[in-house]
């Protein structure tokens, strides 16, 4: 696929990954951006600083479940890449209200996909060539890891969560319109990701706010369930290598090969503040555990060798390097994770089933 200007349609633009994503083709490519996002809590416009009235930069609100208005952004924009990003994606979240996960998941990706073929469809042979709809999954649709082994390409699907299994409904979705309608379809299924602007819920930017506050650091159970973390701007950068250069009909993983129990992200997170700005003790002490997730899938890992080895891609970014460069940001720029905290209540705990 040419890497010249291109119309790209990236559903979830204002979202943690989605927005880094959509940072990445403003700053680093000649590619015209619309950003299809809903806004919903997790959405944070402040995530895309300058972008507003950017030449090469849109924004359209509205829903991927609503029919028309993918049909309206489809005519209106006329992209030539969809990378789908938009999702519900807290597990926590998915126990306590697992409905909303399936309708944005599974009824939104199939809106998503009708509007993509009719696309599709009414373009000239040379432009459906080069037309490209980009899935973008997390490896917990694999389900849980023992202590040893990792994620492929071809690992079955084992979905433990809400939110896992409507990913697993999507990927399906997708793999289905590629292979019955032949949409030119590509997949990627990704590890936990970290690092600047990430909405204050998830556990890394959760503990450096409520470290800074004093209060106490909640681990799940013994904080001894491994994550592969995969540093944000590394995934965007996979993600735009692989729409670009990506094989139709193909998925990739794409971690970070660091893999860390919570306790260890935890105590890390602390030693760094400890550092940068020590209080009377270690925050090592605030930290507490409590009860754990219901199903928490003990280990995640993905094998990435073949986004590497197939398209040269690996991640720059050691857990080292970027979760200290995340709490620097974390550090400098308190005005924006504060102003969620004043009107969302993302820091509280969910999912106790």
């Amino acid at each position: 696929m040419p890497s010249n200007s291109l119309r790209v349609l990236v559903t979830g633009g204002a979202g943690f990954i989605g927005s880094a994503l959509v940072r990445r083709l403003i700053a680093d490519s000649d590619h015209h951006v619309l950003n299809f996002d809903k806004l919903t809590y997790a959405a944070t416009l402040t995530s895309l600083p300058g972008l507003a009235d950017h030449p090469r930069y849109r924004l359209l609100k509205a829903d991927i479940c609503d029919a028309e208005a993918v049909a309206h952004a489809f005519t209106s924009f006329d992209p030539d890449v969809v990378v789908h990003l938009a999702a519900e994606s807290h597990v926590d979240r998915s126990i306590d209200g697992p409905g909303e996960f399936i309708q944005t998941n599974v009824v939104g990706t199939f809106t998503l996909l009708q509007g993509a073929l009719r696309h599709y469809r009414a373009l000239s042979p040379e432009r459906q060539s080069s037309f490209r709809f980009h899935h973008v999954s997390t490896d917990e649709v694999f389900g849980s890891l023992g202590a040893e082994g990792y994620f492929t390409e071809t690992t079955p699907y084992d979905p433990r969560s809400p939110y896992s299994a409507s990913k697993a409904a999507s990927d399906h979705l997708v793999q289905a319109w590629g292979h019955t309608y032949g949409l030119p379809v590509l997949s990627t299924n990704c590890s936990n990701n970290y690092g600047p602007y990430h909405f204050p819920e998830k556990l890394i930017p959760l503990m450096i706010i409520k470290a800074l506050a004093g209060e106490p650091l909640p681990v799940y159970g013994k904080g001894d369930n491994i994550r592969d973390w995969l540093f944000v701007e590394d995934h965007a950068r996979a993600l735009h290598l692989v729409f670009e250069q990506g094989v139709v009909g193909q998925s990739y993983n794409i971690g970070g090969s660091c893999e860390r129990t919570n306790l260890h992200v935890v105590e890390t997170i602390c030693d760094i503040l400890d550092g940068l700005r020590p209080g009377p003790k270690s925050y090592r002490e605030q930290i507490s555990f409590v009860a754990d997730r219901p199903g928490h899938d003990r280990r995640y890992a993905i094998d990435a060798a073949k986004i590497r080895d197939q398209l040269g891609w690996t991640p720059s970014h050691t857990f080292e390097t970027g979760i200290d460069h995340t709490v620097r940001w974390y550090l400098a720029n308190e005005g924006w994770w504060r102003d969620i905290l004043n009107r969302t209540n993302a820091a509280d705990r969910r999912g106790l089933g």
